[in-house]
């Protein structure tokens, strides 16, 4: 069994499971706090049987954010950019804090892909107690549902097949360029393990201690930020990449080996040229390989077609999800609406 079936001391209260099929939605909030604006949108969220919102935000619009959703019976998780944080100018007054690819560039000053990829690295001790402090500052907020993680993992070394073509690539191998986890801190203590330093390989894709070795880094991270989310009674959730085994080899991302309560895998089919069928394997998938409830991300714009939206969902509770997650329930068209409904009263 993974190590995520350690339970710690400090852990909140498991609930009763219930049969219910979760419907949620990931949610932007600006800045500003309009009230009106979230009422009418909580009202929105309950007319769909959405009864879960995982909401980006700053702690301040969040705490008046919550007791609005509370009065439709809807659940707000914190939804945290962990290890990618563009435009933080915190963490940008510390340019050693950031991840480094195998050419020795430092993410703060390239960024890969696109403007916003501006990473941390989980080897530099401030800037994981950076990452907790986030956490922490969270976790004064009454009533969340849980602190939501996101972008906790490395900059893709190998983008979906659908997305390679947009940015003129062919990835048929890990490009040094987009081949994060080479800090000096991390470089310096894999040579003191192992005796040599892993700039030095070749071809170091073929190196499973090294690989592990910067899986391990994001894991006890994340470890980190749960008994710090749990510590203060609430509980951890991640939007994570498909299924663990693709993860590893994508971002390097083993969320088998979380200690989380929940995890929201993004089964974005459309992202690999896959059909809808793909999101039932990798629910499944996801389902055998940790003890923690599942939660399907689909991503509405690849389902605009509302038999492919049922179908999707249909999948994803036939393989073991306890629930859907859409980005986004804001764009959704009327004719996806209507799946929302027809399929929230029958799952009831």
């Amino acid at each position: 069994m993974a190590c995520n079936s350690v339970k710690e001391k400090n852990k909140p209260q498991e609930e009763e499971i219930k049969n219910d099929f979760i419907f949620a939605t990931w949610a932007h909030a600006s800045d500003k706090f309009v009230k009106e604006e979230w009422e009418k949108k909580f009202q929105y969220y309950d007319s769909l049987g959405i009864t879960e919102a995982l909401i980006g935000g700053n702690a301040e619009v969040l705490k008046q954010i919550v007791p609005l959703a509370k009065q439709k019976n809807i659940k707000v998780h914190a939804w945290m950019w962990t290890l990618n944080r563009p435009n933080d100018t915190v963490a940008n007054q510390h340019s050693d804090w950031y991840a480094v690819n195998r050419l020795g560039e430092n993410s703060l000053e390239y960024r890969a892909y696109v403007d916003y990829y501006q990473w941390l690295s989980p080897f530099h001790p401030e800037a994981r107690e950076y990452i907790k402090n986030n956490v922490r500052e969270l976790a004064k907020i009454e009533g969340l549902a849980s602190i939501h993680l996101d972008y906790v993992r490395y900059v893709d070394v190998i983008l979906g097949a659908d997305l390679q073509p947009k940015y003129g690539l062919v990835q048929d191998h890990e490009m040094p360029e987009y081949d994060y986890g080479y800090h000096p801190i991390a470089r310096e203590g894999y040579k003191e393990l192992f005796g040599v330093d892993p700039i030095e390989f070749e071809n170091p894709e073929l190196s499973t201690e090294w690989r592990q070795y910067r899986l391990n880094a994001v894991t006890t991270l994340v470890n980190e930020l749960v008994e710090v989310a749990h510590e203060s009674g609430h509980k951890m959730t991640a939007a994570v990449f498909p299924f663990p085994e693709m993860s590893r080899q994508m971002v390097r991302q083993a969320w088998d080996d979380w200690h989380l309560d929940m995890a929201f895998p993004m089964l974005y089919q459309n992202f690999y040229r896959q059909n809808i069928n793909w999101i039932g394997f990798a629910t499944e998938q996801g389902v055998r390989d940790v003890d923690f409830p599942i939660i399907a991300g689909l991503y509405s714009p690849a389902l605009r077609s509302p038999s492919d939206l049922e179908q999707a969902i249909r999948l994803a509770r036939e393989k073991g999800a306890k629930g859907m997650s859409v980005f986004t329930a804001d764009d959704l068209t009327n004719e996806q609406k209507k799946v929302f409904v027809k399929l929230s009263k029958e799952f009831e």
